[in-house]
């Protein structure tokens, strides 16, 4: 003989009340993080227009010290004397082109060679650079090719017209035996000094 079992829920309502109650947190749950990330980016956003205000009031306050200073520059013609003119005749003609001297300069260095630093003060360039010693290279032959290739292009010798071999000394540099050297290229006008 077999048995029938039913279940019946007698607590229809209070499952109900649960239900209903659990839906209202979770509401309440979405509308406190809805809230919460909205302030957050209503904050965000209105630091960042603060901070965009401050740097536009900033740009403002340096263009207006810029068109100050260059109104404070501006001078008529009726002004300058003609000494004024030569001299600015003369900086215009007697200005070095450095950006053309170093792409010139780059372009004469051989993969012998290296230029490790250079100077330049009171109309001569001095530039001093290394070459690995070989048994089977002449050093100086190297250099005074070198010196030969700057003086051959149009460019270096315009500005500098006397280049010349000053001094050399032999060094190690991690266990490789080195020849360390100077070359001077002097500025032919007393005038001219380096403009960039």
């Amino acid at each position: 003989m077999s048995q029938f079992y039913y279940k019946i829920n007698l607590n229809k309502y209070g499952e109900m009340k649960q239900q209903v109650e659990r839906q209202k947190r979770a509401f309440i749950n979405l509308v406190v993080t809805f809230s919460v990330i909205a302030i957050v980016m209503i904050g965000f956003l209105f630091y960042n227009v603060t901070l965009m205000d401050k740097k536009i009031a900033s740009r403002a306050e340096l263009l207006n010290d810029i068109e100050q200073e260059i109104k404070s520059y501006q001078v008529s013609g009726e002004y300058l004397s003609s000494s004024d003119l030569n001299r600015i005749a003369d900086v215009s003609s007697n200005r070095i082109f450095w950006a053309k001297n170093l792409v010139a300069l780059s372009e004469k260095t051989t993969d012998k060679i290296a230029i490790t630093h250079f100077s330049y003060k009171d109309g001569k360039l001095s530039l001093f650079g290394i070459t690995k010693l070989d048994k089977d290279v002449k050093e100086f032959d190297l250099i005074d090719s070198f010196i030969g290739d700057l003086k051959a292009n149009k460019q270096i010798s315009e500005d500098f017209p006397d280049i010349q071999f000053v001094k050399s000394s032999t060094d190690f540099e991690k266990d490789v035996q080195i020849l360390r050297f100077q070359i001077d290229a002097k500025v032919e006008e007393e005038g001219k000094r380096g403009r960039i």
